[in-house]
């Protein structure tokens, strides 16, 4: 990635790209095509997941784009995350080898708890409370255990969190002896999650921000962020995109982000984000956008008479 491109500094001095490719796409889409494009662009942060069912496409992208010289693997980071079914601690490691196999490299720079909630073994997306086990019964501290032997394997580089509130997150810093690393949450400026990201600031825990875009979810309904008259202003003042602006205030605010595109012009226009910089009044409007608006609510997880709730989930 050029050098120009801005990094979070782990302690210790581990340097992740602020900027990564989000790699949940639809399932028509060649991931693999998707990801050397990325690569030959400049990407050098993955940003994969278990249940995205694409880890094979991308580490065939990987090995592809390493054997033709256009990157090292010691010059990418890719991130993974272990899916709700897989939170038992004798569970942890297969998935996590799983991940390893199908991306094709022998370790991974962070892995992540992908949802503070359980399901029952095999069971992918619930379809009823029966397919879901509470947290009281598998706590994120037996998980995160389970999380930190593979650290101390060499098997991972850096372990972290996702979709956790800061109630969550500091009830686990109280057990964890390798305190997580990263929170990744959904994080735009219609959901900006101040405490949050000052809480995570406080402890020392970087934070990237998944759906940076603010692009609601197919059939939702939402106004979509990219169209707003304060985002638009700004970016024609500019003379770029709407999109641009949006990963430009991310990164501004001290996070990294992984936007989502499947389009080489798209995929371009995100990266360059990282040359562009908003000033303050601009700063301040894209502030008073902030609407508590969450996109990602973990709606699949909540069924009458279960263990999770919009409030169990999010304290609210």
């Amino acid at each position: 990635m050029p050098e120009r491109t801005p990094h979070l500094i782990f302690p210790g001095g581990d340097r992740m790209p602020a900027i990564g490719l989000g790699s949940c796409h639809p399932t028509r889409v060649d991931g693999a095509a998707v990801v050397r494009t990325a690569l030959a662009l400049g990407y050098r942060h993955l940003d994969c997941a278990s249940l995205y069912g694409n880890e094979g496409e991308i580490g065939t992208a990987i090995r592809q784009s390493i054997a033709a010289g256009v990157v090292r693997r010691d010059q990418l980071w890719i991130t993974s995350k272990l899916w709700n079914d897989c939170h038992a601690p004798q569970h942890v490691r297969p998935a996590l080898e799983r991940s390893l196999r199908n991306l094709q490299v022998d370790h991974l720079d962070l892995y992540l708890i992908h949802w503070p909630a359980a399901h029952r073994p095999g069971v992918t997306l619930p379809s009823g409370p029966q397919d879901l086990i509470p947290l009281e019964e598998m706590p994120l501290a037996a998980t995160w255990g389970a999380m930190e032997a593979l650290v101390e394997a060499g098997l991972v580089r850096r372990i972290g969190v996702s979709n956790v509130t800061a109630p969550k997150l500091a009830a686990l810093l109280e057990h964890a002896r390798l305190p997580p690393a990263l929170n990744q949450v959904e994080r735009h400026p219609y959901l900006q999650q101040r405490e949050l990201l000052q809480f995570c600031r406080d402890r020392g825990v970087l934070v990237t921000a998944y759906a940076p875009l603010g692009s609601p979810a197919p059939g939702q309904g939402l106004a979509s962020l990219l169209q707003d008259p304060a985002v638009t202003s700004i970016a024609a003042a500019h003379g770029v995109s709407a999109a641009r602006v949006l990963l430009a205030w991310g990164l501004a605010c001290g996070t990294a982000v992984i936007p989502k595109s499947v389009h080489r012009e798209r995929l371009a226009d995100n990266l360059a984000a990282a040359d562009l910089s908003l000033r303050a009044e601009e700063m301040g409007r894209l502030a008073a956008l902030d609407r508590g608006e969450r996109l990602f609510d973990g709606g699949f997880l909540q069924f009458p008479g279960g263990p999770y709730s919009a409030s169990s989930l999010w304290e609210a």
